[in-house]
């Protein structure tokens, strides 16, 4: 008798539900229809401004700004520059821009006067929003520079009423929405279709340079869609959202998701505290906070944390990093979110592939980051090649369908490289999917190092390390943190006579780049770990930084 033959092993390849159909219209009709459905109900709450805005409040605000920005001379296919924490007019400009065809450029408020420069460049933005300043930074310094040295940039708007030489206050930028015939505002809006562009969003280079990731209205009003649909978003829920908005995490999982399904956000803070959370969730009876695992992190281990004031909680969205499973259980047991759902993605598609299901068990959302959002295909490939391994196998991670971006802003090779002819977005992530359909992250082909949510690339840190006097060469690459899941570690080697001091490398480095790109942890040394080619062994680094922590901690222990 003939044994049977073994069943080859299943390919990792997956599609989500196709079941609902797609919208197709753009991100203005979002707050409009919200408007319609949802006219009372407050759509933004922020706490730290005072201020509360209904959706009917916040379509008439979008929608005079939006004159105000024609009376400007800003219309479709212009860009306009966000460069601010989270507060209401952040919202409303973003709405404006989507009604009449303008793409807004998302801008990191961490940003340095070099980096907005390249951006605003870049982008060849006609105007920028700004607050005055970020923490210690005069960011209205920053940008009168940066105008004087792009012909582009022609208006600086402040999203508040502090006067500063060049720029407008918001009341004064507001005020010429007289000058706009409504017709006007109605015609630009009649000719915004949904594959047009609606947002660039600019993520850290491996050579330097940041890329431009384009998205459309398509991309970002089905992704906002679907994510709040598979997390059970109703009119009744109130967000707690700390996540910056300059970040599609903030913007379109938190803002726009919540618009769709007619709930209102909670903006705690401009920027996150603890604290200020909890207080947040406590006074505005919060159904649910989005975040980082770092802000989970901090929020449970505030000296203020108590589950009694934390009763109006069901669950809520943990992403932009590595979930550890102890701190999603703290989350569900401490926090009375029972139904956090830990998820994936990338800026450049929109940026929700992969969610955990709502009847997910606690080791399905530990474990994975859940399974593919409708209408999105996903396979796991042989790393540079398109040949797809067995289920259970690791390998890169790709993905397809209508979140994909268009492209990277005016640069075609890097959009190339990134999307295949096939339309897969390589993700450069490894990964395994399971026979349950659902996706496990393991790692990173690259070096890229996630910080507390903020994608960092080592080449650009080391760049930047490179022009500082005293460096002679620089490795720059990522060690665990139980805070932010990652820190930056720099190996230095200093050039001969300079004097190897951490602090006075850390000051270079102040005022130039973001202070999330500033590494945690120097080490100065004589040579780095090579092959024998001469090439660098980033992964020996990470080895022996492993290695001195755990013989100090070993120490500690003993002693």
């Amino acid at each position: 008798m003939v044994a049977d033959a073994k069943a080859l092993p299943m390919p990792s390849i997956t599609k989500g539900p196709t079941d609902t159909p797609l919208n197709n219209f753009g991100i203005g009709q979002v707050l409009i229809d919200a408007a319609r459905l949802h006219r009372d109900r407050p759509a933004l709450i922020s706490a730290w401004q005072g201020r509360t805005l209904s959706f009917a409040e916040l379509a008439v605000a979008a929608r005079q700004a939006a004159a105000a920005l024609v009376a400007h001379g800003i219309g479709p296919g212009d860009r306009i520059g966000v460069w601010s924490t989270n507060r209401v007019e952040w919202i409303v400009v973003q709405y404006a821009a989507s009604l009449i065809g303008t793409i807004l450029v998302n801008v990191n408020p961490a940003y340095r006067q070099t980096e907005l420069g390249y951006v605003m460049e870049h982008a060849r933005c006609k105007a920028l929003f700004l607050v005055p300043s970020f923490r210690d930074y005069s960011c209205i310094e920053a940008a009168r520079a940066v105008r004087a040295a792009s012909p582009s940039l022609e208006h600086l708007f402040l999203l508040d009423e502090s006067e500063h030489a060049g720029a407008w206050t918001w009341s004064a930028f507001i005020a010429r929405a007289d000058e706009t015939d409504p017709a006007t505002v109605d015609r630009f809006a009649s000719k915004v279709t949904p594959h047009l562009p609606a947002s660039i969003q600019y993520t850290s280079g491996t050579t330097g340079a940041p890329k431009g990731a384009t998205l459309s209205h398509f991309n970002l009003v089905n992704n906002a869609e679907q994510i709040g649909r598979r997390v059970g978003l109703t009119p009744a829920d109130r967000i707690c959202l700390p996540v910056p908005l300059f970040h599609c995490f903030g913007m379109v999982v938190g803002v726009m998701s919540a618009f769709m399904h007619g709930t209102s956000i909670v903006f705690p803070g401009e920027t996150f505290d603890a604290g200020t959370c909890i207080t947040a969730v406590e006074r505005e009876a919060c159904t649910m906070v989005y975040g980082v695992p770092m802000m989970f992190i901090a929020m449970l281990n505030h000296a203020d944390f108590d589950p009694s004031r934390l009763t109006s909680l069901r669950g809520g969205l943990m992403g932009g990093a590595p979930c550890p499973a102890e701190v999603v259980r703290a989350a569900i047991e401490g926090m009375h979110m029972r139904s956090i759902a830990p998820l994936y993605g990338m800026t450049e598609t929109s940026p929700i592939s992969f969610q955990v299901l709502p009847d997910d068990t606690f080791e399905q959302r530990v474990q994975t980051v859940g399974v593919a959002l409708p209408h999105v295909e996903g396979k796991v490939v042989e790393p540079g090649t398109d040949t797809l391994v067995p289920i259970g196998r690791q390998g890169e991670l790709c993905v397809r369908g209508y979140l994909v971006m268009l492209g990277y802003w005016e640069n075609p090779e890097a959009t190339a490289k990134a999307i295949d002819a096939d339309g897969w977005m390589h993700t450069g992530d490894l990964a395994i999917l399971r026979e349950d359909g659902h996706i496990a992250i393991v790692g990173r082909i690259k070096d890229m190092v996630i910080r507390g949510g903020e994608n960092i690339f080592p080449r650009e840190i080391e760049e930047f390390l490179h022009t500082i006097p005293e460096v002679a060469e620089a490795q720059v690459f990522g060690i665990p943190d139980p805070l932010y899941g990652e820190q930056l570690c720099a190996w230095i080697r200093p050039k001969p006579g300079a004097t190897a001091d951490p602090d006075v490398l850390r000051n270079r480095c102040k005022g130039h780049i973001a202070s999330f790109k500033i590494p945690t942890l120097i080490r100065f040394v004589d040579e780095f770990p090579t092959t024998a080619s001469g090439k660098v062994q980033k992964f020996r680094m990470r080895e022996i930084e492993d290695e001195r922590r755990a013989a100090a901690a070993s120490q500690e222990t003993s002693s």
